[in-house]
């Protein structure tokens, strides 16, 4: 008995000392880490709208209510971006449900009223399929799309100027990218023009 008592001590021991190291790696890290997501984030959203010198978050009191209503919740954060001091766009990160969870994409809206382009942030989707979602053959199907009608997904060529073209066998990960883009439209719409 005294010596599982013994073994018992010596590894609880080890797993607090263990904890405890694991404590002070991850506040030595989390300002690292936490720098590294908001650079990729700004490269994202450049990519989304190349037009753009400088990206400001918007705090609109009113856009901020819209985020929390269900139609606009899959949207997480809405930067206005600028050339100078001109505003040329918007871009939306949006979080819709995907085939193996959430798609995580920011999309760029110009003032003219076109998407400048989206970029795949995150996912959790099946490789070789929906994972094709973050190619730039699938991603520049957006740009220069008009934001004057929703856009729809088809799984052949498209034949009118709303329609993107599905991912071969991914035709839920190239709904929710669309989905998302739509939703970032419609706040748009509502609350940014």
């Amino acid at each position: 008995m005294r010596e599982i008592a013994k073994l018992a001590g010596v590894l609880f021991v080890i797993t607090a000392l263990a904890a405890v190291i694991l404590g002070f790696t991850n506040i030595a890290t989390a300002e690292k880490i936490e720098a590294q997501v908001e650079q990729e984030n700004l490269e994202a959203r450049q990519e989304a709208l190349p037009i753009a010198d400088t990206f400001e978050e918007v705090t609109d009191s009113e856009v901020d209510n819209a985020l929390k209503t269900p139609d606009f919740s899959s949207i997480t954060e809405v930067y206005v971006g600028k050339k100078g001091e001109e505003i040329v766009g918007y871009t939306l990160k949006s979080t819709p449900a995907g085939y193996g969870g959430e798609v995580v994409l920011i999309t760029g809206i110009s003032v003219e009223g076109k998407v400048t382009g989206i970029k795949v942030v995150s996912h959790q989707e099946t490789p070789g399929l929906g994972a094709n979602a973050t190619n730039p053959e699938f991603q520049n199907k957006y740009i220069d799309k008009s934001i004057d009608q929703p856009l729809a997904v088809v799984k052949t060529a498209p034949s009118k100027d709303n329609e993107i073209e599905a991912i071969t066998g991914a035709t839920i990960t190239s709904s929710a990218v669309t989905t998302g883009v739509n939703t970032s439209i419609d706040l748009y719409h509502q609350y940014l023009k």
